[in-house]
């Protein structure tokens, strides 16, 4: 009787024991995700913080104005011609140029290779393509940069007129950068489809590129502008490749093949020549504040027609 008194007792203490322990493990999970979480954004507004604390310092400290900043077509941060000028325009023009033909160039490649490997041919096509994705994605951007500057260049200035260096060049460059990103996003969006979407287009008669360009395409799109996007922001913050052969020109280029340079190519150029705390210095972190805000507004243009796709 002693021992059949003692069991539930036993039985119960060890449900306590146990309803504790995963008490604990839930507590100690949360708490890491917090912390991991409360960092992050910790970071984030650090950095948004820091850049904009030393951008600012043109305008508030150095009594440079924002509309000659921004829209002055002229960059004399030395003061050659008279007085120190420091005018961006030519750099956020070719930072958009290139970024844009870049992505206008990977992206039709790019769906039609994710479009390949999972609705064409599954099976072989992503065993041949996986591997080649993923070696363009490993590939360090100067190896892209002087491939581009002794394989790239030379082709363009044999064919087209000019030296060969410049927006085409860099847009070329940036193009087989961000494929494999473009690419990888757009093949998990088309992976994670339902099957029964594409069966009931098929049963309801439809042929295969009917389901591909009126059922599949069109569900996937918010995910594919993502892709871009993502693409787009690492067209946006390259510098090395895009610096050796976009040729670093301080103008606004009057064709694809005239050089012409960009934000990333003229911070890491003159970042390490000038004095901290100087005028120049200034405006280089200016350059990287209006970088980062270029990509914020991509961001949230993606957004919205995002939003337009879904009503």
């Amino acid at each position: 009787m002693k021992t059949m008194d003692e069991r539930p007792v036993q039985v119960g203490s060890a449900r306590s024991g146990r309803f504790k322990k995963h008490h604990a493990e839930d507590l100690a999970g949360r708490s890491y995700t917090f912390i991991c979480v409360a960092l992050l954004i910790v970071i984030i507004i650090s950095i948004v913080f820091f850049v904009a604390s030393k951008g600012l310092s043109t305008f508030f400290r150095d009594g440079v104005s924002v509309s000659d900043f921004l829209f002055g077509s002229t960059w004399d941060p030395e003061g050659n011609q008279g007085d120190p000028v420091y005018g961006v325009l030519p750099f956020i023009f070719g930072s958009f140029a290139t970024s844009l033909l870049a992505a206008l160039i990977a992206s039709p490649l790019s769906i039609c290779a994710s479009l390949f490997m999972t609705e064409i041919v599954p099976g072989w096509g992503k065993k041949l393509l996986q591997p080649v994705i993923e070696l363009l994605a490993g590939i360090p951007s100067v190896v892209y940069g002087f491939v581009g500057l002794t394989v790239l260049v030379p082709f363009l200035r044999n064919v087209f007129p000019g030296q060969g260096i410049g927006i085409a060049a860099g847009s070329l460059v940036l193009s087989v950068m961000i494929l494999p990103t473009i690419t990888s996003v757009a093949t998990d969006a088309l992976s994670s489809l339902p099957r029964g979407l594409k069966e009931s287009s098929f049963a309801l008669g439809a042929t295969r590129w009917q389901t591909i360009s009126r059922v599949i395409l069109p569900t996937v799109l918010p995910s594919i502008l993502t892709g871009i996007v993502l693409g787009m922001a690492r067209a946006f913050g390259e510098a090395l490749a895009v610096q050796m052969v976009i040729g670093n020109a301080p103008h606004i280029p009057r064709s694809l093949f005239e050089s012409a340079s960009t934000l990333t190519s003229v911070i890491t150029l003159d970042m390490g020549n000038t004095v901290m705390g100087s005028a120049h210095n200034d405006a280089l972190w200016s350059m990287a504040l209006a970088l980062m805000f270029m990509t914020f507004i991509f961001v949230l243009l993606v957004r919205l027609l995002e939003r337009r796709n879904r009503i």
